[in-house]
C-alpha cells in the first residue's frame, strides 16, 4: 500500500516540536556605506589650500629662503655651488600629491644619511596643462614648512637653473 503526502509528511515531521512565535525576525538592516576616501580627498585638499600660499612665481623666477639664523653668506655659497650636491630628486611628471610625499621621504633620507646639500628638480613647467611652474609654485612653500631644510635657491643654469634647487639640509 502507497502511503499518502500526508502521511509521508507527519513522518517526517515525527518528533518535531511547533515553535511558539510564527513570526520571522528581520535581519538588521547593513548600514549605509561610509565614503572613507572621499573624506581623505577632502582632508588633504584643505590641508593644500592651508599649506599652500598661493604666491604666484613665473617660470624664470629664482627662489631663495633662508631659514632665520642662519648667516646670509650660506645662502651665496649654497647660490654659488659651493657645497657638493650628495642627492638628487626629479619631481617631473609627478602630481603635487604624490611630489608632496616624495619630498618629504627625500628630506627625511637626506637627513637620516647625513647628506648635507641636494638638488630637487621640479622642472619649469612646460608640460604643466597650463605651461606653467605647478611643483616649483608648492615647492617654495613645502620646503619652508620643513624645519630640516636651512636654506634654499634656485640652481646655477648649469645644474637645471630656474628648474632646480639646491636644498642645504640640518645635521640630524
Amino acid at each position: 500500500m502507497k502511503k499518502s503526502d500526508k502521511e509521508i509528511f507527519m513522518e517526517a515531521m515525527e518528533g518535531v516540536k511547533q515553535l511558539k512565535n510564527n513570526k520571522i525576525i528581520p535581519e538588521k538592516p547593513q548600514p549605509k556605506p561610509i565614503p572613507k576616501q572621499r573624506f581623505l580627498d577632502e582632508i588633504l585638499v584643505r590641508e593644500e589650500m592651508l599649506a599652500d600660499n598661493h604666491s604666484y612665481i613665473e617660470t624664470g623666477d629664482e627662489l631663495s629662503f633662508i631659514r632665520p639664523g642662519i648667516q646670509n653668506n650660506i645662502l651665496k655659497k649654497l647660490r654659488r655651488g659651493h657645497f657638493s650636491i650628495e642627492a638628487e630628486l626629479d619631481l617631473h611628471g609627478m602630481i603635487a600629491r604624490i611630489a608632496r610625499l616624495e619630498v618629504a621621504k627625500f628630506l627625511r633620507q637626506c637627513q637620516d644619511y647625513d647628506i648635507r646639500c641636494a638638488r630637487i628638480i621640479h622642472g619649469k613647467g612646460y608640460g604643466s596643462w597650463q605651461k606653467q611652474p605647478v611643483l616649483k609654485n608648492k615647492l617654495n612653500k613645502w620646503l619652508e614648512q620643513h624645519s630640516e631644510v636651512l636654506a634654499f635657491c634656485s640652481a646655477r643654469p648649469m645644474d637645471g637653473g630656474t628648474g632646480a634647487v639646491y636644498v642645504l639640509i640640518k645635521h640630524k
